[in-house]
């Protein structure tokens, strides 16, 4: 099924709209939208990751360079931003370490980022290289458009999907994103009417009622038994763009939070 999609995806390059920006460059011919990504992507690491969801882990975690989000406080910017971080690898290659890994000991793969969405025609030339028994999983910022969707839908046993901010004036002050909140919801509702889904959230500091009440109530209405992943370990970029972020949560609103989401009666996973 990879391998059947792969010419569609490589022709979306052409007018570039994998991610919701929908930019429509021509990245084949070295056109750059706001991911800055050309048409062949690098990787800045693979390798075991152990912090991943607990169904997940062990997981040969596949990072690739470049997003389209512009997150101020984004720990991993320096590979995140620059789609020219890291190796040129190729598909084939990156297939045969996953096997490996696979064959070692590991019960996933993950591809991720920054963002894999923008790489999609690689993503699907990585998979044609896979067996079918493997545990395949895609973390995304959900921030991919409905022609992305389409290509990578059933292509993988569990989304990883971020619910980064509960309205857009956040996520416009933080992440340079439009339309942030329609967007990330309908992705997340298709998903999960398809494949099995994991929402993360990372409680910022300052952030508890103005993002995590309204992501929260947004899941316990429309996605009640959808795994949430709550993550209260944030840890402060020394740039970040927003003073109050500059710091980590306190124990008082991580514990506030988890009682939120306890109330809302969210299926919460590690």
């Amino acid at each position: 099924m990879a391998r059947e999609r792969l010419p569609l995806a490589h022709s979306a390059l052409r007018s570039c709209r994998l991610c919701a920006h929908e930019c429509g460059v021509n990245r084949l011919a070295g056109e750059l939208g706001k991911c800055r990504a050309g048409a062949v992507p690098r990787c800045f690491s693979a390798q075991i990751d152990l912090a991943e969801e607990a169904m997940l882990t062990p997981t040969f975690a596949i990072a690739l360079s470049g997003c389209d989000l512009r997150c101020g406080f984004c720990i991993t910017r320096s590979e995140s931003w620059n789609p020219k971080a890291g190796e040129m690898l190729a598909a084939e290659s990156l297939a045969h370490a996953a096997r490996n890994a696979l064959a070692h000991g590991a019960n996933s793969v993950m591809i991720l980022g920054g963002e894999p969405t923008i790489h999609l025609p690689f993503v699907l030339e990585w998979l044609a290289h896979m067996p079918d028994s493997a545990a395949l999983a895609w973390k995304t910022n959900a921030h991919l458009s409905a022609q992305a969707r389409e290509l990578v839908e059933g292509l993988f046993d569990v989304w990883v999907a971020d619910y980064k901010f509960g309205n857009d004036d956040c996520a416009s002050h933080l992440a340079g994103v439009d339309n942030y909140t329609q967007t990330v919801r309908e992705n997340l509702l298709m998903t999960a009417e398809r494949t099995d889904l994991i929402i993360r959230h990372l409680l910022m500091p300052g952030h508890l009622d103005c993002c995590w009440r309204p992501v929260a109530e947004w899941i316990a209405e429309h996605l009640p038994d959808t795994k949430v992943n709550l993550r209260t370990g944030y840890w402060p970029n020394f740039d970040a763009s927003n003073p109050a972020l500059s710091r980590f949560n306190s124990a008082e609103q991580s514990e506030a939070a988890r009682a939120l989401a306890m109330d809302m009666g969210l299926n919460l996973t590690e």
